[in-house]
């Protein structure tokens, strides 16, 4: 665990800055981001590091009225912060397109999307849209929020002059999850074959993917956009709630080498502030700096195939 003795890598920092140290000195009045899964854990800590930098934050939450608690509680040690709450429900692709219409209709600018919200391994379910649960929410709902939202930033963008930036949080857990074969998304829907810790790890593999392909669409568009995928670290947050073991697991026998919830949104944090990741894209980082990711996630071909699939799952949504 080299994060234990804070090894710092070439940004600087290492895995024990919290999101607060690298932010530090950053002003971001006059931005406007978007959290998804903003009302716990590293969700709830990026918004609070953005909105204490001047970030005029929309929370979009599921549970909106445990996100205006959570805003109310951040205002108080915050009295500047600039917070709105906004309902999203990210396994729902009819509430997805419900929320980019109504977010455009604000004429509001956005300038960073963090794609934070995820469920694990909860029983075999499917969505109303008739997709596996955690791939639909933790990477589908992300997916299409993106497609619809991409317009606004681009205009977003051109009228300030300042790069746009996308981050996606996943994890190091995809490097276990295949199918004989290769990898095949559209085989999560089968409940015979359903595993929850492969459903999730697809879903996070997803996420990177997704950031590489979209980040290598966007340069050749010339559009000034970044976009980046991460892993956050073992943290002790409500995620792990649908499993005994991962619980037993982080809370008792991992607890003395586990991130806090501070560290754990650190990367989140200097991915869309930092000025040293500026015209950074389609990478994968940990602990605030770049990271190897495992060769399913940097296969080309897979991320262009999966980009086809899930625009296939979302059109006419």
């Amino acid at each position: 665990m080299p994060w234990l003795f804070g090894f710092k890598g070439e940004s600087g920092f290492s895995a024990r800055n919290t999101a607060e140290d690298v932010t530090k000195g950053v002003d971001g009045h006059g931005l406007t981001a978007i959290v998804t899964g903003p009302t716990s854990g590293i969700g709830l800590e990026t918004v609070r590091v953005l909105a204490l930098r001047g970030v005029h934050v929309v929370m979009a939450a599921r549970n909106v009225e445990a996100a205006t608690k959570c805003k109310e509680t951040i205002i108080k040690g915050c009295p500047g912060a600039t917070i709105d709450v906004m309902e999203l429900d990210l396994s729902s692709l009819e509430s997805v397109t419900n929320f980019a219409n109504e977010y455009i209709s604000m004429n509001l600018p956005l300038n960073i999307l963090i794609c934070n919200a995820a469920v694990f391994n909860p029983p075999f379910t499917l969505t109303k849209d008739g997709i596996e649960s955690q791939f639909a929410t933790n990477y589908l709902g992300h997916f299409h929020l993106t497609n619809l939202l991409l317009d606004t930033m681009k205009s977003t963008v051109k009228n300030r002059g300042q790069e746009g930036r996308i981050v996606l949080v996943s994890s190091e857990v995809h490097k276990v999850t295949t199918y004989k074969g290769g990898i095949m998304f559209d085989k999560l829907n089968d409940e015979k074959s359903y595993n929850g810790f492969n459903a999730y790890g697809q879903s996070k593999l997803a996420n990177i993917l997704h950031a590489k392909e979209l980040a290598k669409r966007l340069k050749e568009e010339g559009a000034d956009i970044t976009v980046n995928a991460l892993h956050p670290g073992v943290i002790a947050t409500n995620l792990s709630r649908n499993s005994i073991f991962i619980t037993v697991f982080i809370h008792g026998i991992f607890k003395h080498v586990q991130k806090n919830v501070q560290q754990g949104a650190s990367t989140t944090c200097y991915l869309a502030l930092n000025p040293k990741v500026k015209g950074v894209s389609g990478e994968y980082f940990a602990d605030n700096n770049v990271a190897k990711s495992s060769s399913e996630a940097n296969d080309a071909e897979l991320a262009k195939k999966l980009w086809e699939f899930s625009m296939e799952l979302t059109k006419s949504k």
